[in-house]
C-alpha cells in the first residue's frame, strides 16, 4: 500500500507543478488594431498589437510593409506600452490606399520568442 500511495503522491505533485509552471504558457497575440484582414476607410494614425503576457521591449517590435509593392517597408516608430503587453506604432507618413502587412516579433520574460503577421487594407 505504501508504494501505491507514493506513486499517487508523486503523480499529483507532477501534475500540480506542470499546471503552475510558466514554461507551459507562451505569450500570444490576442488582438490588433487594425484588426486582421480589416478594410479601413481611412488610414490609421496608430497600429497596436496586444499580447496576453508582458514583453521584453528590446526584443519586441513590428515592421509595416506593402506586399503589393514588393514588400516595400513603411517607416513606423514603435514602442512597448508601460504595462508591457502592447506594441504601438505610428506611421511616419499618412498611409495611402492599398494592402499592408504588419510583421511582428516579440519575446517574453521566459525567453520565448514568437513572430507573426497581420494583414489589413486601406480602401
Amino acid at each position: 500500500m505504501t508504494f501505491k500511495f507514493q506513486t499517487i503522491a508523486a503523480l499529483a505533485g507532477t501534475v500540480a507543478l506542470a499546471a503552475t509552471s510558466p514554461a507551459w504558457a507562451h505569450a500570444r497575440l490576442v488582438s490588433s488594431d487594425p484588426a486582421a484582414n480589416a478594410t479601413l476607410s481611412a488610414p490609421p494614425k496608430a497600429i497596436t498589437l496586444t499580447f496576453n503576457e508582458k514583453l521584453i521591449p528590446a526584443f519586441s517590435k513590428f515592421e509595416l510593409t506593402m506586399p503589393e509593392h514588393g514588400g516595400m517597408k513603411v517607416a513606423v516608430k514603435t514602442a512597448v506600452s508601460k504595462d508591457g503587453k502592447s506594441i504601438t506604432g505610428a506611421p511616419q507618413a499618412a498611409l495611402t490606399k492599398g494592402a499592408y502587412k504588419i510583421i511582428w516579433s516579440a519575446a517574453t520574460g521566459d525567453g520565448h520568442k514568437m513572430s507573426g503577421e497581420v494583414a489589413f487594407k486601406v480602401g
